[in-house]
């Protein structure tokens, strides 16, 4: 095999993609656990908060997330058990199931998303200047909609709308 294969661009790309997604997981994983939440569970809130009444069918949670249907399931019942969260069947599809944030789910990623933020803003996004951060977050989305095109499915708005302030602050 060419020895030039091992330095290509494309290689060195992805490497960096799986090193800074590393650190970030590593850091938020201890921040959420600090709050009683493994990093999945604060994802399925995450995207559950962010969706059109705090809810998502489990099919579209499962995109959204880095887990398959029946990892969803498993999640969900835990979280249903702490409380947290709630299934509430789907009117039109009796087949069909949402998984709902329950007060104690939302008081609970209340807790936990300021220092979830201060994470955020001290290693990835107060690295980059806004113009940056903005090409940086244009870019991602255009990968993610190739690789994942269901992960958007049952959220509110997609990437539309979104704008980087210079300023912290001012978001």
């Amino acid at each position: 095999m060419s020895e030039n294969l091992y330095d290509d661009f494309r290689i060195t790309a992805m490497g960096l993609v799986v090193e800074v997604y590393a650190g970030l997981a590593a850091r938020f994983a201890a921040q959420s656990e600090e709050h009683g939440l493994s990093a999945v569970e604060f994802e399925v809130l995450m995207r559950l908060a962010r969706s059109p009444r705090h809810e998502l069918r489990m099919t579209d949670l499962s995109a959204q997330t880095s887990l398959s249907t029946s990892g969803v399931t498993r999640v969900v019942d835990r979280m249903e058990r702490s409380g947290l969260l709630c299934r509430r069947a789907c009117p039109s599809d009796r087949r069909s199931a949402y998984a709902v944030v329950t007060d104690a789910g939302m008081s609970r990623l209340n807790e936990t998303l300021p220092g979830h933020i201060q994470l955020i803003q001290e290693w990835f996004v107060g690295q980059l200047d806004p113009d940056a951060l903005q090409s940086l977050l244009d870019s991602l989305r255009i990968v993610r909609d190739a690789v994942h095109p269901g992960a958007t499915a049952g959220s509110a708005g997609g990437a539309a709308g979104v704008e980087v302030a210079a300023d912290p602050s001012a978001a």
